[in-house]
């Protein structure tokens, strides 16, 4: 009987860095050595790999460096730790027309979140604002959405793939008809070709002077989407406001300092599903915790840099953003990390 020839995997460099790796979060020797003959490499050339890792000198020069990187972590885990001591660490404050110096102090300076009641209540978009509004003013503009998200499990890291161009009226229409869905969304991604075409929905909204500079509310970002739209887990590289004019919006939103916990993978996304993570008001300290909020038309949400947040239109909704603070709004000129996660 003729013997088959057995096919072993390659150690390549991909295995090899995958070893490095492990190594240096402390997994043992021998689980590696494990998972490589599980995969068909040969024992004797996984030993050699692994042996060859632990003797290699890059790798004692990084082991200095994921030590320095476990100390910053230990120090995250503290400021969580404090932070979950206070008496309003288990919800999202809702606070009326606070002053700009409140605000600084009280959450702006302290990367806390917070809804802001009775700013909105001028804005003339609060009262004409609707699909059938939409359309007869904007309907035969050409606007860009995105499509075919439910196709695709990172549709918000392959965004730019998403985009198509259509009548505005037409996407109004497949809004009202849609149910729920994630299928499509008018999101902040689109804001660069949208600006124009939606120019006089602009005029509907006043800028507020008491945390944002500049006078053209138009600088900031147009979300409109069905019951359903869901922006998976992230962070935003500056802080931001989140205005709503029409629908609620249901979010989870995890602490900047919880970002350890978070299964950070790529640039600012994050691995955790917003739809399964519980808002837990007292979550085991090696689980991130969880804020859970809905956001309602005229309240307005203060969303900290790097705080992690999950969000889902519970009805059809149209929100705007605004990053536009008169304070120093800048952290996106020391951010290196856009393609190494």
């Amino acid at each position: 009987m003729e013997a088959r020839a057995v096919l072993r995997t390659a150690v390549t460099d991909d295995w090899r860095r995958w070893i490095g790796e492990n190594l240096l979060m402390g997994s043992d020797p021998a689980s590696i050595h494990r998972a490589m003959t599980d995969a068909g490499i040969a024992p004797k050339e996984a030993e050699v790999e692994i042996n060859a890792a632990m003797a290699s000198p890059y790798l004692r020069a990084s082991e200095r460096l994921h030590a320095r990187l476990a100390k910053r972590d230990w120090m995250l885990e503290s400021i969580s730790k404090l932070r979950r001591m206070h008496p309003d660490a288990k919800t999202v404050e809702r606070r009326h027309r606070i002053s700009r110096d409140e605000f600084l102090r009280e959450f702006y300076s302290q990367s806390k979140p917070v809804i802001i009641t009775g700013m909105m209540d001028d804005w003339p978009a609060m009262e004409k604002w609707s699909l059938d509004y939409f359309a007869a003013q904007v309907g035969e503009r050409e606007v860009e959405v995105q499509f075919g998200r439910t196709s695709d499990p990172n549709f918000e890291i392959n965004g730019p793939k998403h985009k198509r161009k259509m009548r505005f009226g037409e996407y109004i229409d497949m809004v009202r008809a849609a149910g729920v869905t994630n299928d499509f969304y008018m999101t902040a991604n689109n804001s660069g070709h949208n600006k124009q075409a939606i120019r006089e929905l602009w005029q509907d909204v006043i800028q507020i002077p008491e945390y944002l500079k500049g006078e053209d509310p138009s600088e900031g970002f147009f979300w409109l989407g069905p019951a359903g739209t869901i922006t998976p887990f992230h962070h935003d590289l500056t802080n931001n406001f989140m205005a709503q004019v029409m629908g609620r919006k249901r979010l989870k939103i995890a602490p900047s300092w919880d970002l350890s916990l978070m299964n950070n993978f790529h640039h600012c996304f994050s691995l955790v599903d917003g739809r399964d993570v519980p808002a837990a008001p007292h979550p085991a300290f090696e689980q991130p915790q969880i804020l859970e909020c809905i956001l309602h038309p005229g309240e307005i949400l203060f969303l900290p840099v790097g705080c992690i947040h999950f969000v889902r239109g519970l009805d059809i909704t149209v929100t705007v953003s605004f990053t536009n603070f008169v304070f120093d709004n800048d952290f996106s000129t020391f951010y290196t990390t856009y393609h190494h996660l």
